[in-house]
Parts: structure tokens; C-alpha cells; sequence
């Protein structure tokens, strides 16, 4: 679908809620407080958009496609970030009948590095700064269901892997400025006893290892473009800061999943036995546990406090699963992104189309709007374009 001239994009925007009586196109935005909070120095850009689910996939061609409309709906609406999580198997040539083999992990293929390329550069095209992540990477992703040929956090092997990805991503993209790509090393480093369960315990990774690992792919990519941008998601699965990188020329990642008993009610990956808990509440009681507002503040005290000392922070990943109650969800949302936005703090929702999307959520308690064929969760769209 294409939007061209000008009564074609007004018929666009006043099917998106943009014109109203009374409010031209040049007006501020219905929806925007931006003018009721002043916001903190943060060294990041207070970016506002969706991650994009393309190449989460290690079959290039499973990934969750968005096409360029959907980009344009986002910058469109006011949208002006995107990040861009990549299982790296997706773009290499190797025998996919078994586990990867060391000798595999760089067998990049360039017919699958176009497909990146091209969306890539539609978003940017577009005017979304793009956020480049590697959510698999060798030796290493926060999810199951997979066999890594080494351990990321503790073996040469991979680190030197893992480097030689970054290397290679940063010739490709040398030309582009650090205005419209930046690039977020790993997704939500952790430590899983049995890297094959996803309900295996564990916790956040040594801080001795991550900063070395950290610091050795930073050290790789800026020898080839010293102004990149770089990201380090927070330890313990992205929930933690990490202030002993700030030493680094490195920004952070939070997230916005908690509690994940709201943003992940009933997800499967997530509780063994997800159909046995009880309905949650915001604000309100949950196993014994009062949850609200103050809970929110005092989780993201160590990301504020990141922000004040100078390192630039935004919120990579958030939103709720669609098994969330629709209510609850927006009430506890409004509360995530109201602190966010009071400390400067950007976001990413986990996606634009899917079961944590503003379309095709497939949530059973929201009445969808018909949107160009697409099912349109307008209530959750509102609540972003008021941070947007």
C-alpha cells in the first residue's frame, strides 16, 4: 500500500484520529503531554517506536515481515525509532539439519544480509533511527530451544565470534551516520544453568565477563566507526543497571516488563503452569504483593540514576502479552511510560504487529478497529501517541 499526494495522506491521517475539529495538521497533537513535564538530561535521544520481529528467527524466512507501510504507518503517527533483533544463524549459510558448528558461525550469506540491508534502509528512509541487536549471538541468547557450539561469557571462541559479527556489521553500515544506526551489542545477557531449558534457573551474568565481552566488541566496532552509537542491554535478562560499564562509551537498555506477572500474564515461556494464576490487578493486590506506581519508580531508581551520572539510557523492549486483561494493561502501561517520560527515557514496544502489538494482537477483550485490513488496537495506540 502506498500513501502518496496530499488528499491521499489526509484521508490517512483523519482515519488515524490526527485531524479532529478544530486541529489543523501543524497543530500539536491531541494526544501529546510534551509540554506538561520538563525532562532530564539524558544523553539519548528520547526515541519512540517498536522493534521489528523480521529476523528474530534463525530461518530468515519465519521472521514476522513488516512491510514498508507499516513503517510509514509508525512515522506517520509520530514514531521515530526502530529496533531491529536479529538471530545471527538467520543470515549465515550452514547445514540447518543439525546444531551450528564453530566452524559455521561466520559463513555469512549475502542474499540474506541484503534482505537486512533493505530494511534497514526503508525505515531510515522513513526518518525511524534504527537499533541494530543481535538477539542470538555466537555463544549466546536469552531464549531456549537451541545449541550453541561455546559460552559467549566464558569462551575466547565465541567472544572472537561474536566480535568478528560486529565487525562485519560495522563495514557494512560504515557510511551510515550514528544519527540514523546505532548498534545494541546483545540481547539481555544472562546466565541459564541448562541453556536448553527456558525454565532453567538463573541470573544476571558475572559483571567481570560481561564487561569484557562488552569491551571487546565496543573496542571492535569503534575502530571502524568511531562515532557508532552502542548499546549495552542490562544484566539479568535487561532488567539490571549496569554501572560498572559506564566507564565504557557505552548507552544502556532497560526494560519495560515489570512486573512480568503484568507484562507477561500467562506466557508460556515464561511460567511452567501459566493457566493456574489468578487474574492480576494495577493497582492492586497479587499473591500478597500490593502492585503500583511506587513499585514501577523504585525499579527504574538505578536506570534514573545511570541518566544523572551521564549514560545515556532508553527502554529497548516493553509492553504486555495479549493474555494481559486490556485494562489492566493500559492502566499499568501509562504508569511505565509516565515515569519514563518524567526521566527522558525512550521506548521500544517488543512489537508493532503481534501478540504484544498495536495490531493483530489477537487480544480476546479489545474492540479492534478495521485499519487497511489490519486489526487496530486504537486504545493502545492513543496511550502511545501521548508519549510519542
Amino acid at each position: 500500500m502506498k500513501i502518496t499526494g496530499i488528499q491521499e495522506r489526509r484521508d490517512f491521517l483523519k482515519k488515524a484520529g490526527l485531524i479532529t475539529a478544530g486541529i489543523g495538521l501543524s497543530s500539536p497533537s491531541v494526544f501529546s503531554i510534551s509540554d506538561q513535564h520538563p525532562n532530564p538530561v539524558n544523553k539519548l535521544p528520547r526515541w519512540r517506536g517498536f522493534n521489528l520481529l523480521d529476523f528474530f528467527s534463525p530461518e530468515m524466512e519465519k521472521g514476522r515481515k513488516n512491510p514498508p507501510e507499516h513503517l510509514q504507518w509508525m512515522a506517520d503517527w509520530g514514531f521515530d525509532f526502530v529496533r531491529i533483533p536479529i538471530s545471527y544463524p538467520s543470515y549465515l549459510n550452514f547445514d540447518r539439519s543439525k546444531p551450528i558448528l564453530k566452524e559455521e558461525v561466520l559463513n555469512f550469506d549475502e542474499k540474506s544480509l541484503e534482505q537486512i540491508d533493505r530494511l534497514v534502509f526503508h525505515a531510515i528512509n522513513r526518518g525511524l533511527h534504527v537499533s541494530l541487536n543481535l538477539h542470538r549471538a555466537p555463544g549466546f541468547c536469552i531464549n531456549a530451544g537451541f545449541i550453541e557450539p561455546y559460552n559467549l561469557w566464558k569462551d575466547q571462541e565465541a567472544l572472537d565470534a561474536f566480535c568478528a559479527h560486529w565487525e562485519m556489521w560495522s563495514k557494512r553500515y560504515q557510511n551510515v551516520g550514528s544519527d540514523k544506526l546505532s548498534f545494541d551489542l546483545v540481547n539481555e545477557p544472562y546466565m541459564r544453568q541448562d541453556p536448553n531449558d527456558q525454565h532453567s534457573p538463573g541470573g544476571p551474568v558475572p559483571v567481570e565477563d560481561y564487561y569484557r565481552v562488552a569491551k571487546a566488541a565496543l573496542n571492535t566496532i569503534k575502530k571502524i566507526s568511531p562515532e557508532r552509537l552502542v548499546i549495552a542491554n542490562g544484566n539479568g535478562g535487561g532488567g539490571i543497571a549496569v554501572p560498572e560499564l559506564a566507564d565504557l562509551d557505552l548507552a544502556q537498555s532497560c526494560r519495560g516488563y515489570h512486573p512480568m506477572i503484568i507484562s507477561h500474564y500467562k506466557a508460556s515461556w515464561v511460567y511452567k503452569e501459566p493457566d493456574t494464576l489468578p487474574q492480576p490487578a494495577w493497582p492492586g493486590e497479587f499473591n500478597g504483593q500490593f502492585l503500583s506506581r511506587e513499585m514501577i519508580e523504585n525499579h527504574y531508581a538505578p536506570w534514573i540514576d545511570l541518566v544523572k551520572k551521564g549514560v545515556g539510557v532508553h527502554c529497548g523492549e516493553c509492553g504486555a502479552y495479549n493474555k494481559t486483561p486490556h485494562q489492566v494493561f493500559l492502566s499499568w502501561f501509562e504508569d511505565v511510560l509516565d515515569v519514563l517520560y518524567d526521566n527522558g527515557i525512550g521506548f521500544g514496544i517488543w512489537e508493532f504487529s503481534g501478540t504484544f502489538g498495536i495490531l493483530n494482537s489477537g487480544r480476546e477483550d479489545v474492540d479492534y478497529e478495521d485499519w487497511y485490513g489490519q486489526k487496530l488496537d486504537r486504545k493502545y495506540l492513543q496511550l502511545l501517541m501521548k508519549y510519542a
